[in-house]
């Protein structure tokens, strides 16, 4: 009976140890998938703060709550399942996905590469005010925004544990998609509310609180242009490394090739620090590449769209 029990106990000691094991393989597959997908989260940081522009500041944590909870419908029961059956069903079709999202990115970023260089962009800026009856369309919109997004989070978390048993991949899939969305929206309503952290210190009587408040206030719009820059830097860098390493996969590995030997040639400039360098090097030419190629589809999309014009008149 005791030699029965014993190895009843063994048992369960080797089950709990494979149980640690694969929480131990979920974990780091997670970690891996949302380090690799950073660069997209930037960008949908950076993005999401401009739709409660011109919303009264009890209004900002609402609306910001319920873009959060569609883009975590989207990734859960839209974007997660559908992953899951191309990844286990027709797992070459994840790579052409992730250029065409990849490609968007690039077209997003070469956009607003051009409304600053046209001066466009300020003039959309102040005229995007919104009053409560606009409320459910902002939503709306940014939602849809946030499901491209979400998409291109999503497909390349799940082309980094693509190897990964069926249910591991879903559970890390559920992990990513939760932590980021987390992530995301809960810096975007740090940034948002700390004007009014800043306004409220101000009025503090200490001398140095209300001295930081006001610095607060005054740092905040900087903040906030330094966050839309690098959000478009990362949209540029991100979907041109997509498509660039895509390419590679398909057969096309001339241009990889050239950024690869970029990264080698910068990392061999100073050893101390080659990696690095080799790392800036390549992320410089991705960003390059994606607002060439974006610039190309953004040319293309407004030359279809002047044809379709000239056509209808």
């Amino acid at each position: 009976m005791s030699a029965g029990l014993a190895a009843l106990l063994d048992d369960i000691a080797v089950l709990a140890k494979m149980s640690a094991a694969s929480l131990d393989d979920v974990a780091a597959g997670a970690a891996k998938a949302s380090t690799k997908a950073i660069g997209v989260v930037v960008d949908d940081t950076a993005v999401t703060p401009r739709y409660v522009h011109g919303v009264r500041p009890q209004r900002e944590l609402p609306i910001i709550g319920r873009i959060a909870k569609g883009s975590l419908r989207n990734k859960l029961l839209i974007i997660l399942p559908v992953a899951l059956i191309l990844s286990q069903w027709l797992p070459w079709l994840l790579t052409p996905i992730l250029m065409v999202g990849g490609t968007y990115l690039c077209f997003e970023g070469a956009e607003k590469v051009w409304e600053w260089i046209s001066g466009h962009g300020k003039a959309s800026e102040t005229a995007e005010q919104i009053g409560d009856d606009q409320e459910k369309s902002v939503v709306s919109g940014a939602i849809r925004t946030d499901f491209i997004l979400s998409a291109e989070i999503m497909v390349i978390a799940l082309n980094e544990v693509v190897d990964e048993p069926f249910v591991a991949r879903a559970v890390i899939l559920v992990i990513v998609g939760i932590l980021i969305t987390a992530l995301v929206y809960g810096v975007v309503a740090v940034i948002v509310k700390m004007d009014d952290v800043g306004l409220a210190l101000a009025e503090r009587q200490a001398r140095a609180v209300s001295a930081f408040g006001r610095g607060l206030v005054t740092a905040m719009p900087v903040v906030l242009t330094v966050l839309s820059t690098v959000g478009v830097i990362a949209m540029c860098w991100v979907g041109g490394h997509i498509v660039l390493q895509g390419a590679d996969e398909l057969g096309w590995a001339l241009p990889y090739s050239v950024v690869h030997h970029v990264e080698h040639w910068a990392a061999g400039l100073i050893e101390s620090i080659g990696d690095v360098v080799g790392w800036i090097a390549g992320t410089l030419c991705s960003a390059v590449f994606g607002v060439v190629w974006g610039a190309l589809v953004l040319a293309a999309s407004r030359g279809a769209a002047v044809l379709r014009h000239r056509g209808a008149h």
